[in-house]
């Protein structure tokens, strides 16, 4: 059993800039040096690291740079997006089986001026699924998503301008949080008068590419209970996949379009903590591109299919006084594009009450990684 076995007890990350001008490497220790000291740990009591696939450097590699006397477990967590919390998800898992009792979960990414994006590299001689998609026009993300959004509005009905909306609001909450990568507020006008991407979505409806890094300490309920600030209880982890096994397809090649990898996540999720959507103060959710926060809502049962849409333009997400405030420090649109890691930083802070945005009496916050890849999540307790 996993459930309260483990709780996050410290929280840190570097600047969220454009081009940071160190390493992943570098700054992954930076940050886990930060989480470590928010925790009151040492270095050498850790014996877990768990991280994403993607970035420079091996778990061992930042095992030497810490010290650390000896590291009992670690694991690489791939899938991009959809492995943001998956380092929390396989640290809880550890820690409950005995495996370690001090674990860094992190994420280290450089994808400003310097790192550029991958899919600019792409070949023209394409293989495996790519050579299924690439010659259609879905050739990275934003066409994938792109198109969904589009069918999308197709099919529900839902306001041309909902997902300008959520791209305004989140602004919002980063104009508050001093450490978000853009904080002047925006307008709708604004979103829409943008540079179009890719049809349906503006430039104002995309992250941003910066530098950074995340880094959290999970230990045991035991040393939890010793730490310096309220611990942030694992009260349910999960990952989730469902029948279809090809990322970002959803809206374009299934006969039901709703049936996302979120929601298989969610299900065994709040199984194992024994709650519910209608349990939870805050949502974090991992959000490149802003159709994903409706797909992400519907996913864990907030609203039902099809009425992510109107759910958010009913303002049901907006503010920290909504029905679901949610991506309360700005999300990856406006705080930073840690590959969605540090929703799980915020969801500690609204536990902790020290958000720049606070949700009055929040014990209940769900964070999770894009809904519609394979996916994971974690559900944060304040016990």
């Amino acid at each position: 059993m996993i459930r309260d076995k483990a709780a996050i007890v410290g929280i840190g990350h570097t600047e969220y800039v454009r081009q940071i001008g160190r390493s992943e490497l570098q700054t992954a220790h930076e940050a886990s040096l930060a989480a470590l000291a928010d925790a009151g740990v040492s270095p050498r009591d850790v014996d877990g690291i768990f991280y994403v696939e993607g970035q420079s450097g091996q778990a061992t590699d930042l095992a030497r740079r810490l010290g650390v006397a000896n590291l009992r477990s670690w694991a690489a967590a791939g899938v991009g997006g959809g492995a943001a919390c998956a380092p929390v998800v396989h640290a809880a898992m550890a820690i409950a089986s005995g495996m370690c009792e001090v674990a860094i979960a992190y994420r280290a990414r450089n994808r400003g001026a310097v790192g550029g994006r991958p899919w600019a590299k792409t070949s023209p001689l394409v293989a495996g699924q790519a050579a299924f998609e690439n010659p259609h026009g879905f050739v990275n993300p934003v066409h994938q998503q792109a198109f969904m959004a589009r069918r999308y509005l197709y099919e529900t009905g839902a306001p041309e301008d909902v997902f300008a909306k959520i791209a305004v609001a989140q602004r919002r909450y980063a104009s508050l949080n001093p450490v978000a990568y853009f904080r002047n507020p925006i307008t709708v006008e604004d979103v829409l008068d943008s540079r179009m991407i890719s049809d349906p979505l503006h430039l104002l409806e995309c992250c941003p590419e910066n530098d950074g890094a995340c880094a959290v300490i999970v230990t045991t309920a035991e040393r939890a209970r010793d730490c310096p600030h309220i611990p942030a209880w694992v009260s349910g982890v999960a990952q989730g996949v469902g029948p279809r096994h090809v990322p970002m397809t959803n809206l374009y090649n299934k006969p039901e379009p709703w049936d996302w990898p979120g929601a298989y996540a969610a299900r065994d999720l709040f199984s194992m903590a024994g709650l519910g959507p209608q349990d939870v103060d805050v949502f974090q959710l991992y959000d490149m591109f802003a159709p994903v926060v409706v797909y992400g809502l519907e996913a864990f049962g907030f609203c039902k299919a099809g009425e992510g849409g109107d759910f958010v333009a009913d303002g049901h997400t907006e503010t920290v006084e909504a029905s679901i405030p949610t991506n309360t420090a700005g999300g990856s649109l406006s705080e930073a594009y840690i590959h969605g890691f540090n929703h799980i930083l915020e969801g500690v802070r609204q536990l902790r009450g020290t958000s720049a945005n606070q949700v009055a009496g929040a014990e209940v916050s769900l964070i999770s990684a894009a809904p519609v890849v394979p996916t994971s999540a974690i559900l944060l307790t304040r016990k």
